[in-house]
């Protein structure tokens, strides 16, 4: 995968444009800031009854409708929700923006998917960051970023590389590494490290390895200790030294059971689970009923969201998070 850093960035491209942020969530919140505090023309998309139009004025940032905004820049980037995205580019986006413009997203589920048929008088690209939408802000105004990925689904101008980079410098991306990618590797890997790891995957984990030792008759709080709060730990170094790097760092005892206990958790059972995971990305399947929970009003997220909130470590968590506070005061 080539890199590319803010050397290869054409910042012109870029400042020379008006950008629409449609959406102020935690990305659209990071880049509309990173990009402003950049130079750049910017404009977020907001309903007329947002709450999030005070924050922008508060914050410096031009606010105006979604079809407003879209009219009066050359480049759209998409930070609204993937479910609303579809029916926001076909009513508002599609209809206003001009020919040559460029369409932006963080994400490729859309354009992946077939949910969003961009017309073909447009640049269509990704510039999505490696990390949420709080790094993404937090790294830049200490000077870095977080690294990004770019890739082009629709080149109508033949500048869409150029200006793909243009935006990663803008949003601080360029400092530490855009890598070069496509729509459908970004989609299919995201959903699957989702899914399988840093979501479906690390949650199911914790709570039934806190079920198993409450069950047994340990108390809770050092359940919670031991197999929620002290995964933070194990991230940090595992982010700051990689695997090996962790392992290395933590006492021979630890080292020992993750080699010989840790195949009896993940094992080839859990491996072709995975394997079906990835094969129900890559065929729609995942695609097709998340489209389909969402058409019925959510009833799994709902569903999933009661059970979470009302099982015993969150109960205990809260207490201990408290706790917690009050000592860092």
């Amino acid at each position: 995968m080539a890199v590319y850093y803010d050397k290869d960035a054409d910042s012109s491209l870029i400042l020379s444009r008006r950008v629409a942020v449609l959406g102020f969530g935690a990305q659209g919140r990071a880049h509309a800031l990173n990009l402003h505090e950049s130079g750049v023309n910017v404009v977020v998309g907001l309903r007329d009854e947002s709450p999030s139009r005070e924050v922008c004025r508060d914050l410096g940032l031009e606010t105006a409708t979604p079809g407003d905004a879209v009219a009066s820049a050359d480049f759209v980037m998409m930070l609204i929700p993937d479910n609303a995205q579809p029916h926001v580019y076909r009513d508002v986006v599609e209809p206003a923006l001009s020919a040559g413009s460029a369409l932006g997203f963080a994400h490729g589920y859309s354009i992946h998917f077939g949910y969003i048929r961009p017309r073909e008088d447009i640049d269509v690209l990704m510039v999505a960051p490696l990390g949420i939408g709080d790094q993404v802000r937090a790294m830049y105004e200490g000077g870095s970023g977080v690294p990004a990925l770019l890739a082009i689904h629709q080149d109508a101008s033949g500048l869409a590389t150029a200006i793909g980079l243009s935006y990663a410098w803008a949003n601080g991306h360029g400092r530490v590494g855009v890598l070069d990618a496509t729509f459908r590797d970004e989609t299919e890997t995201d959903l699957f490290a989702e899914q399988v790891v840093l979501c479906g995957g690390l949650t199911h984990l914790i709570s039934d390895a806190f079920d198993t030792l409450v069950d047994a008759g340990y108390p809770a709080t050092l359940a919670y200790f031991c197999c929620l709060h002290e995964v933070k730990l194990i991230a940090d170094l595992v982010y700051a030294r990689g695997i090996a790097g962790m392992r290395r760092s933590i006492s021979g005892t630890a080292e020992f059971g993750d080699y010989t206990r840790g195949p009896r958790i993940i094992n080839e059972q859990s491996r072709q689970a995975m394997r079906e995971i990835l094969d129900e990305i890559r065929d729609g399947s995942f695609a097709k009923g998340l489209a389909q929970e969402f058409a019925n009003d959510q009833p799994v997220i709902k569903a999933g969201r009661e059970a979470a909130e009302t099982h015993e470590i969150e109960r205990v968590g809260a207490r201990l998070r408290r706790m917690m506070l009050r000592e860092d005061d």
